[in-house]
Order: structure tokens, then C-alpha cells, then sequence
């Protein structure tokens, strides 16, 4: 697994304390040794040329590679569903941080980070996050919360305000604790954090991940802890660096990648048990399965729920063909006579594996064209690289795996075409991945055009199954008739 790669390399590293900025942060030094196995010598490879290892790993790099690459706010059109525990209690959402009443220091952060005003979860999220518990007969319960959102919402930016908000400066302990599937992903967490508490040098934050060696019964004076599962556990239990009965903010943050990762779920479960009832639980997912779900309602005792509902992604203005090869050859020539006769502003090319990746993309340099290629065995730092130029347009042409591609979204994209056909690991149709692979030439109003290649039997069967699942007829192009390709394109 990735988790264990990187911990190792943690492992071999020295402690040290760095302080970014005034924010004082408690971490060990970052090394080059700090990144995903670029070669799998022992991995197993399933029937189709797929490495086993590399779906594994997929859940933890996507998330983190989501992170690096938005470095703004998406522009989302999802409407946002709240669901209250207290259904008497008043909906309150707010449109300017200032309705927030933040501490200065918090709200100079805020805009720092070129936050204007608050995205649309964070309208619905911070109030709730940032409101004081409230009193029953019983006794007095926080606002929980559990919340979908995918990166480049605003979502870290808002547990991120949510803990610094509720952490006492002049209480030297830890208050609010956050655990993140990956030491990489707790990282990029704190950076957030470290930046928007830039102006408040009173509130210290440290890392539980390995390599970040604590004596045991030591304990910590900052008030704001990010790590691991595992290490967390052990500074709340066995080490006892941490006391977890003064906590009064418990982040979980990627609950999907987290019950990716084995034993990740369990160890979750386990912190959350040591926790006062009183203390805040809010845990945020990119995605809800029914596993997800089961797993949020065990950490999180009466919720209060936002949904994305998820706008239907249309394929109307998008023109889908389908061309009939023989081999792989035979794609590529039918790939050359569709770039010779229409104008492409910028296309993604999807490959079944890395080999047929790294194929495609040698020939079209051959042909001329320039071309980006992402890879699985490249770190995530890397695919961000290829991704960032891919975007400024410096490559015409991104030639990419299914693993790689999830979470891109480029504008200027006109055309994405289907080299091998997405399937699912029953060799069925994954229609879902069809439609967010070639939804991205229909954004912002434009047309767009997909062309699936169909080089067997097996291949036209998933094409057929695409068309019953969208009700939508897929037309057949002759790709060496320059005419019939260039009528496509008006």
C-alpha cells in the first residue's frame, strides 16, 4: 500500500520543528523519499495488464492530487441539499465571512488565501461547524455534521477556520484533532491551516505520523493535532501524549480514502470511542456508498447532513461516434486521419493500461504532435506537473490511464477519445466513467465530440452497453472518408 511506503520513508527521517510562516508547526523534515513506489517489482497485475497495487493506491493519490491541483475554488453548479438533526432549529447560511464574526486575525487569514466570500459549502457548513453546542434536559450536544464535497469546494478551508475558531490560545493542550488517511494528505491539510493562521502565532499545530517520535507521557502543548490512524491511536492511548477527553473538535477528514485504506476504519472507530460525548465530530467524503454511509453514522451520533445533489451531467451536446479497427495499429491510424482533417483545440486520450499509454504517446511524438503523458508510476507531484501544463496548453494532447484521470477538469478540452473503452472489473461497461470521461467536452455550453475505438468483439459489446444505459444511439464514422470526419466537426 502507498500509506506503508511513505511511512516508511517517514520512518528513516529526523525530527525537527519547523515553523512556516508565525504559525509554529511540530513535523518532521520532508524528504524526496516521501512519494508513491515509482516501480511495483513485486506487484501482481490482473488478466487485462492492470496493476492490482495501482487501483489500490488510487483513492489516497487522486485525493491528494485533487488537492495540489486546485488551487482555487472550483466553479461547481451542484446545488447544495442540508438535511438539520433539529428540523425546528432555523436554517442559517451566510454569504460574507464577516456574518461568520471571526476573530481579526482569522478573518485577515481568510482573505489571505483569496477567499472573497464563502463558497457554497462553506455558506451552510461554517455556521454550523462554528455554532456553540446546544442545551437539552440531557446536557448540551455540538453541531455534528457530516458533509459530501469534492476537492476545490472550500471544504478544508472551512474545517480548517472551524478548529482554529474553537481552540482556547491560552490552553496548552490539544483541543481539535484531525486525522487524514495519508501522512501526504495530513500535510497538505496543514498547510491550509498554517496559512489561514498565519496572523494567529499564539495557536501551535504538530503531525501524529510516523517518524514523528514522541516520548512516551509527554504531552503536547499544541492545541491543534493532524496524523495518521495509527499514530494518532497510539499518542491517544498507548504513549499518552494526548488526552483525548479534552478534545473538542474531532475532524475526519476523506472517510472514503480512509475505509479504502485497511485498518484505517477500525483505528477511526477507535479514537472517536475515547472522545467526550460533548466534543464536535464533523467528517467530510468526496462520496457516500452505502459503505461510507455505515461508517459516517458510526463516527458521527446525530448528524447534521450536507448533500451535493448532483446535477445530471448531459451528454445532448455532446456528438458520440464509434470507429471499427482491427488492432491497435489500425486506432492509431484512424487517431492520425481524424487529427489530419479537423481542428482540435486540446483532446484527452484514454488507455486501458500503462503500456498502451506509453505507446500511443511515443508514436504521436513521432507524428509530431505534443503530447502529456500520465502515468501510475508517476509520484503525484509529477502527474500535478503534467497536469499544470496540460492546462497553460503547452501539450495539445494528454494521453492518459483511468487511474490518472479522475478530478481533471480542463476548458479548453474539445475532444476526448476512448482508445480502449472504460470497463469495470467484471469486464462490463463502466458507464459512469464514460460519462465523466466525455463529459468534459460538453462543459460551459460547448459542443463536444467523443470517439470510441472498437477493435473486438468484447469492445463493441461495452459500446452497445453504453448506448442501452444512456438511451442514446452511438454513430458509426468511417475514419478514411475526410469528408464524413470533417462534417463531424461543424
Amino acid at each position: 500500500m502507498a500509506t506503508d511506503s511513505w511511512a516508511l520513508a517517514v520512518d528513516k527521517q529526523e525530527n525537527t520543528t519547523d515553523s512556516f510562516g508565525s504559525l509554529a508547526i511540530r513535523a518532521p523534515l520532508r524528504g524526496d523519499a516521501i512519494t508513491r513506489k515509482a516501480k511495483h517489482g513485486n506487484a501482481q497485475h490482473g488478466e487485462n495488464g492492470t496493476n492490482v497495487e495501482e487501483e489500490a493506491e488510487d483513492k489516497a493519490a487522486q485525493s491528494l492530487l485533487n488537492k495540489i491541483i486546485h488551487t482555487s475554488l472550483v466553479n461547481t453548479t451542484n446545488q447544495v441539499e442540508v438535511l438539520q438533526r433539529d428540523p425546528n432549529s432555523p436554517l442559517y447560511s451566510v454569504k460574507t465571512f464577516e456574518e461568520l464574526r471571526l476573530k481579526e486575525e482569522l478573518l485577515k487569514g481568510v482573505y489571505s488565501m483569496g477567499f472573497n466570500r464563502p463558497s457554497k459549502i462553506q455558506e451552510n457548513a461554517l455556521p454550523m461547524m462554528l455554532a456553540e453546542p446546544v442545551c437539552y434536559p440531557s446536557g448540551s450536544r455540538p453541531q455534528n455534521l457530516i458533509a459530501q464535497s469534492q476537492s476545490g469546494t472550500g471544504k478544508t478551508a472551512a474545517f480548517a477556520l472551524a478548529m482554529l475558531s474553537h481552540v482556547n490560545p491560552a490552553k496548552k493542550w490539544t483541543q481539535c484533532l484531525c486525522i487524514s488517511p495519508t501522512y501526504e494528505l495530513a500535510l497538505q491539510t496543514g498547510k491550509v491551516i498554517e496559512q489561514m493562521g498565519k496572523y494567529y502565532p499564539e495557536v501551535k499545530l504538530a503531525y501524529a505520523i510516523r517518524g514523528n517520535k514522541l516520548d512516551r507521557g509527554m504531552k503536547l502543548q499544541e492545541q491543534i493535532v493532524i496524523g495518521t490512524p495509527g499514530t494518532v491511536l497510539d499518542w491517544c492511548s498507548k504513549l499518552k501524549i494526548i488526552d483525548p477527553k479534552k478534545i473538542s473538535v474531532f475532524v475526519l477528514d476523506e472517510a472514503d480514502v480512509m475505509i479504502a485504506t485497511q485498518g484505517h476504519q477500525d483505528q477511526s472507530i477507535r479514537i472517536q470511542r475515547m472522545l467526550p460525548k460533548e466534543c464536535q465530530m464533523l467528517l467530510f467524503s468526496a462520496t457516500f456508498e452505502d459503505s461510507v454511509w455505515k461508517f459516517a453514522e458510526r463516527v458521527v451520533p446525530d448528524p447534521n447532513i450536507i448533500k451535493l445533489k448532483r446535477e445530471e451531467e448531459t451528454l445532448d451536446t455532446i456528438k458520440q461516434y464509434y470507429v471499427l479497427c482491427s488492432d491497435k495499429e489500425e486506432k492509431f491510424t484512424a487517431l492520425c486521419n481524424i487529427y489530419g482533417a479537423i481542428t482540435i483545440a486540446q483532446a484527452m486520450i484514454f488507455c486501458h493500461t500503462r503500456k498502451t499509454a506509453g505507446w500511443l504517446a511515443a508514436e504521436l511524438t513521432k507524428e509530431g504532435h505534443v503530447v502529456a503523458l500520465l502515468s501510475g508510476e508517476m509520484t503525484v507531484e509529477q502527474r500535478a506537473a503534467v497536469i499544470e501544463r496540460f492546462r497553460e496548453g503547452k501539450e495539445k494532447v494528454l494521453v492518459t490511464t483511468n487511474v490518472c484521470s479522475r478530478g481533471i477538469d480542463v476548458e479548453q478540452v474539445s475532444v476526448v477519445i476512448n482508445f480502449d473503452l472504460p470497463m469495470d472489473k467484471d469486464g462490463n461497461a463502466d458507464n459512469e466513467t464514460y460519462l465523466h470521461r466525455i463529459g468534459r467536452t460538453g462543459r460551459f455550453g460547448k459542443r463536444g465530440l467523443a470517439v470510441n475505438m472498437i477493435d473486438s468483439k468484447h469492445s463493441m459489446n461495452i459500446l452497445n452497453q453504453i448506448e442501452d444505459h444512456f438511451n442514446k444511439k452511438i454513430n458509426k464514422l468511417d475514419t478514411d472518408d475526410l469528408d464524413e470526419i470533417e462534417k463531424i466537426s461543424n
